[in-house]
């Protein structure tokens, strides 16, 4: 294995997904522009061409439904969103449509469809270009959720996502894209529903995924040097949730903070605090605590950003008032 980026690393599984599955297309605004989807795309129109590389109109509800309509019809469509904000206009596709489909004809109408959302935080982009809207998804049923951060998860959930027959909306962040893990060279998929737990520890469990594991992890580096051991666990997936995982961990060590990448209120967090409370209360020995961004637009100003999103330094501290 070498290292690799994780922007390099979904570009190699989606090269290997359209060798290996002819019914594999890509479909998505600005899909064809390097810049756009941030140099996840490298390639693959020269080698696979316009009719398997479909760079639509700016047209979300309508692009959706071709896709959907391409699942239903034998093809393993991967769309893209280059901003997940823009998902909102298709809504009614994704959460009326690829959702449930094949629950309403009775299970013989798979929607093998993969929904690539990319996240652009920060970089003042604003409340309409930097949304984190993850667990809106979370809260459909039919839907798979996931969101991998690291080049491997990356590379493996997304071949994965593509050989499933549901529909899977895979989540990126673009603050990922530079960061190095390593990653084999061959076929390989990530399960789309067990969590990792990437560093074991007695003192307390911490809960991520996606970048605000970049942050945890930095974290947990300056909370053993004040000899307090963590038990990380990377959610990888958040519908559905690797319960038994974060369960188990909770057992050991008592104590709980979860950190998320969305708002407060109705989100990931809630729901992971949700699970251990009610399935786990006994073995708690203080109040559960999460981190997540405030209920608020994100701002346009690099000042308010650096307020707005929390980070390793709010993680540490409250990890440190949690083991106190």
């Amino acid at each position: 294995m070498k290292k690799i980026k994780y922007s390099a690393a979904i570009n190699q599984a989606q090269h290997l997904v359209m060798d290996k599955y002819e019914s594999v297309i890509q479909i998505g605004v600005g899909i064809n522009t390097p810049w756009y989807v941030g140099q996840t795309m490298n390639g693959l129109l020269n080698r696979y061409g316009e009719e398997r590389m479909i760079d639509t109109p700016v047209s979300e509800n309508a692009t959706t439904g071709i896709a959907i309509g391409a699942a239903l019809s034998g093809y393993r469509p991967i769309l893209t969103f280059p901003r997940m904000d823009f998902m909102y206009y298709a809504m009614d596709q994704i959460c009326n449509h690829a959702a449930s489909l094949n629950y309403s004809l009775g299970g013989n109408s798979p929607v093998p469809l993969v929904i690539r959302a990319i996240i652009n935080r920060k970089g003042e982009q604003a409340a309409q270009h930097s949304q984190a809207i993850h667990a809106l998804f979370m809260h459909i049923p039919g839907l798979k959720v996931v969101m991998p951060s690291n080049a491997y998860d990356a590379k493996g959930m997304l071949i994965a996502a593509v050989e499933d027959n549901n529909p899977v909306i895979y989540i990126e962040d673009r603050e990922l894209y530079e960061f190095e893990s390593e990653v084999p060279e061959d076929y390989y998929t990530v399960s789309l529903d067990k969590a990792n737990v990437e560093l074991e520890g007695n003192d307390l469990t911490i809960v991520s995924s996606s970048y605000m594991m970049h942050q945890c992890r930095i974290a947990v580096k300056a909370l053993a040097e004040k000899k307090i051991s963590v038990d990380l666990i990377d959610l990888r997936s958040i519908k559905p949730i690797d319960s038994e995982t974060i369960l188990n961990s909770i057992r050991k060590t008592g104590k709980l903070l979860v950190v998320d990448g969305g708002w407060l209120t109705g989100g990931v967090a809630a729901e992971i605090i949700s699970i251990v409370v009610t399935q786990g209360m006994q073995y708690l020995k203080s109040n559960p605590v999460r981190i997540t961004l405030p209920d608020l637009p994100a701002p346009a100003s690099f000042v308010l950003e650096n307020a707005y999103y929390p980070d390793n330094t709010k993680i540490f501290q409250s990890a440190i008032s949690l083991c106190l």
